[in-house]
C-alpha cells in the first residue's frame, strides 16, 4: 500500500496465543503480512519455554522492530477439537478443557491444575508487543499497578517513532475488565501518555476489553480512528479492541475479517497534520 508523507497504516490484533479454543493454531504472520501495518500492536502472544514467541515469528518474517512484554505465565493447550468443532465448545471459557491457562499471579483450583489437558500443555508466557517498520527513537515498558483478581499484570509499551522527520508516540496494551477494576488502570494511563509523549501526536491502541464510550468516560476525548464490532470474531456484538489517536488525522480504518483468533484485527490509515 502506497502512503504519503507523513501518513502509516496502524493496526491491532489480539491473536489468542496463535490457538483457538481448542487449541488448534491459526496463521498469525499470514493475518499480519495481509494487513501490512507500518506499526503493529499484538496482545496475548505466546513464548513457549525456549522457543521464539508469535511476535517474534511476525517480526522475523515481516521485516518489524519488536518491543515486547510477558505478562503473565501459563501453559498453552495442544489442540482436541473433535471433527468440524468450531472456534470452542459454547460457553467454554472457564473450564478445565479451555486452551490458555494463566496461572503466575492466581493458581487454578484442583480440579484444572489436575486435570490432563493442563498437565499436558506446554509452558510458557503470554504478553504484549509493539513492532514497527518506522525508526524507532525511543522504547519503554510501563507497568501498571496490580489487580487482585487479574490472572496477568498489564503495561503499556510505549515507542517513539520518527515519521518523516517528526515524532510521533505509539502506545500498547491489553488492559483487564472493567470487573476486574480497570477503571483505575485508564486513569492511570492517561496521566501516563501525557507523562511520556507531551503534546507530540499520539496513537494509543489495544484490546480495551471495554467499549468506545466508557473508554472516553475514563481516559480522555481521544478519537476513537475505528468503530465496529470486533469481539466475539465469529459472531461480534462488542467492539473491545481499539485504535485512539491525539494529534493524528484519519484517512481510512476498519475492521479486518474473522483471522483464527476470538478477536478481529483493527486497522487504520493515519496522518500527521501540517507541521
Amino acid at each position: 500500500m502506497d502512503r504519503g508523507p507523513g501518513e502509516f497504516v496502524a493496526a491491532s490484533y489480539n491473536v489468542h496465543a496463535g490457538i483457538d479454543g481448542w487449541g488448534r493454531p491459526h496463521d498469525v504472520v499470514g493475518v499480519c503480512r495481509q494487513i501490512d501495518a507500518d506499526v503493529l500492536v499484538l496482545q496475548e502472544s505466546w513464548r513457549p519455554e525456549g522457543r521464539p514467541s508469535v511476535a517474534d515469528e511476525v517480526a522475523e518474517a515481516l521485516g518489524y522492530a519488536l518491543t515486547e512484554e510477558a505478562l503473565a505465565e501459563g501453559r498453552r493447550a495442544t489442540p482436541h477439537a473433535p471433527p468440524d468443532a468450531g472456534w470452542m465448545r459454547s460457553l467454554d471459557w472457564r473450564t478445565a478443557s479451555h486452551s490458555l491457562y494463566l496461572d503466575s499471579e492466581r493458581p487454578f483450583p484442583a480440579r484444572v491444575a489436575e486435570s490432563a489437558r493442563y498437565r499436558e500443555a506446554e509452558k510458557g508466557t503470554w504478553g504484549i508487543a509493539v513492532l514497527s517498520r518506522i525508526p524507532v527513537l525511543r522504547s519503554e515498558v510501563l507497568p501498571l499497578v496490580r489487580l487482585r483478581r487479574d490472572r496477568a499484570n498489564r503495561a503499556l509499551v510505549a515507542l517513539q517513532l520518527d515519521l518523516d522527520g517528526r515524532k510521533v508516540g505509539v502506545a500498547g496494551t491489553h488492559m483487564s475488565h472493567l470487573s476486574h477494576g480497570s477503571a483505575l488502570h485508564f486513569r492511570a494511563v492517561a496521566r501516563m501518555l501525557d507523562g511520556v509523549f507531551g503534546d507530540e501526536p499520539v496513537l494509543f491502541a489495544g484490546d480495551m476489553n471495554l467499549w468506545g464510550p466508557p473508554i472516553h468516560a475514563l481516559l480522555g476525548q481521544w478519537q476513537r480512528a475505528v468503530k465496529g464490532k470486533t469481539w466475539p470474531a465469529w459472531r461480534p456484538h462488542s467492539q473491545l479492541d481499539h485504535l485512539l489517536v491525539r494529534g493524528l488525522s484519519v484517512i481510512d480504518a476498519g475492521v479486518w475479517p474473522e483471522s483464527g483468533s476470538d478477536h478481529r484485527p483493527v486497522w487504520a490509515r493515519l496522518a500527521l497534520g501540517p507541521g
